[in-house]
């Protein structure tokens, strides 16, 4: 059964197996859409928020809300400290200011193209594997609201520590069609990216 399920090359070659080391960008994307094969967004965000939690040891997420009670600092630092640590993930991006319950203050990034979205190529892997689990996860979890909010003409991203995200009915995410163009998942007849229906 295994010869069956083997990946194999478009030549029909068999797939070197990769080493600890040898994954790369790409691989990071593929997976992420295996993920969303087979499962509602529902489904989907959970499996990001497991793998979160399973990277932070016993106890982080009650002694973070005691690091960084949400407040205006704990919003501009961990704004700071976003810029250099996502790059990897997201691409180049920068702090900005953002008005936050009537306070401007520089708790905001701005992603200048998400690389995640760009790869991805899909509305339904930004949204379930990227905006909604990391909101929910730093509002839920950690305690300091974040609203991020895509826009999938640029394939920008601004981040907003300290701010409250909307329920997903009412974010206008939640609303896209598919990028029927560049999306292997797409269905251009939808006019709401079919990954963002339960």
């Amino acid at each position: 059964m295994e010869k069956f399920a083997a990946k194999s090359n478009k030549d029909g070659t068999p797939v070197e197996k990769k080493g600890w080391f040898d994954y790369d960008y790409e691989s990071f994307v593929d997976v992420s859409k295996r993920v969303i094969q087979g499962r509602n967004r529902t489904q989907q965000q959970q499996v990001v928020r497991e793998v979160l939690l399973s990277m932070l040891p016993p106890g982080a997420p009650a002694q973070f809300r005691k690091l960084f009670p949400p407040t205006r600092w704990a919003c501009e630092f961990n704004a700071t400290i976003t810029v250099p640590f996502f790059d990897w993930l997201v691409g180049p991006s920068e702090v900005v200011e953002v008005e936050v319950n009537g306070v401007k203050q520089r708790s905001g990034v701005r992603i200048k193209k998400c690389r995640y979205l760009e790869n991805s190529g899909c509305v339904g892997m930004c949204v379930n594997m990227c905006k909604i689990p990391t909101q929910d996860f730093f509002t839920d979890e950690f305690g300091l609201p974040l609203t991020m909010t895509p826009n999938f003409e640029d394939m920008s991203c601004e981040m907003v520590y300290g701010q409250a995200p909307p329920p997903f009915e009412d974010d206008p995410a939640s609303k896209q069609p598919c990028f029927a163009d560049i999306c292997s998942l797409a269905n251009p007849n939808s006019s709401v990216c079919p990954k963002l229906q339960i």
